[in-house]
């Protein structure tokens, strides 16, 4: 079931003869709003185009996991431990400003052995000239309830460092400067709670997650800074929580587009991070190590 929900575009092919005629009239209406084409390993598919102008549209994506890291992402999936990052939205133009969309996500990892995160994401985005400003609801959630094993020595391929993670809702905002055709700064922001497994090796039930990011692109190269901080769930009893309990980290990474639909990503996670973690048997929880990573993917 989950291949055919991301395979969703696929189905949809037979009705693309039937829209060739209108597809001058198509790009014209929706433009660079409709969806991001300038990624090599995005396939999209218009479905329909209304007289009042309105359209609808599906996308699937097939990307690295650094690569696959939005602006306003909120999650940290490690580099090293994931290998591809399967996306599949619809998308619905409203208006000729606003635009709708609905989608999911697949994290795998590298052995295909560990459980998968599946995410989902529903919002809008509000776009008038060079700005534009979008707002979402997603969720995250490991099938199962089972705990990601370590899939490398010393790293955790949990989420957010933490092994024990079992879901997660967040609240995301985003915003774009474009300041030509081929340039632009991103800045994102997003609000969520983390819930842990029973019996975690944290202790602690749930922690609120802050998350702010800002970006930079030109051409073929990009750029992105991103800042977390994660504490215990306030006001919960028995959950350990401590005003004083906190874990902040900040990311860098660099992303370069080739010619031949190759993506090149440079960066560290965990440049920066404080807060004092839980020493386990397995590691230290949530693990906050400085990651470098230099990834390469190809789009076949």
């Amino acid at each position: 079931m989950r291949r055919l929900i991301l395979s969703l575009p696929l189905l949809f092919m037979p009705f693309v003869a039937a829209g060739q005629t209108a597809a001058g009239d198509w790009r014209d209406a929706a433009g660079n709003r409709l969806i991001a084409q300038d990624s090599a390993s995005a396939n999209s598919v218009p479905l329909w185009r209304g007289a009042n102008g309105q359209w609808m549209a599906v996308q699937s994506r097939s990307e690295s996991l650094t690569a696959a890291q939005r602006a306003d992402a909120p999650l940290q999936f490690r580099a090293l431990d994931a290998a591809t990052v399967q996306s599949s939205d619809m998308q619905y133009g409203l208006a000729p400003n606003l635009q709708a969309h609905v989608g999911v996500s697949e994290h795998d990892w590298a052995n295909n052995q560990a459980p998968r995160v599946i995410g989902s994401e529903v919002g809008a985005t509000y776009s008038q000239g060079r700005y534009s400003l979008g707002l979402s609801v997603g969720t995250d959630t490991v099938p199962g309830n089972a705990n990601l094993p370590r899939l490398l020595p010393g790293a955790t391929p949990g989420v957010n460092g933490l092994a024990g993670f079992d879901s997660s809702t967040q609240l995301n905002a985003h915003g774009r400067l474009a300041l030509d055709s081929n340039s632009g700064i991103d800045l994102g922001a997003s609000v969520g709670r983390v819930h842990l497994l029973p019996g975690n090796l944290l202790g602690v039930n749930a922690l609120d997650q802050k998350a702010l990011s800002f970006g930079v692109d030109s051409g073929p190269l990009s750029g992105s800074i991103v800042g977390r901080t994660m504490q215990p769930q306030a006001g919960v009893p028995g959950a350990g929580y401590n005003p004083d309990r906190r874990w902040s980290s900040i990311d860098l990474g660099v992303t370069w587009r080739l010619p031949w639909q190759g993506q090149l990503s440079i960066g560290a996670q965990n440049l920066w991070s404080s807060g004092n973690s839980v020493n386990t048997p397995a590691g230290p929880e949530p693990d906050q190590s400085r990651t470098p990573y230099v990834q390469y993917h190809q789009d076949l």
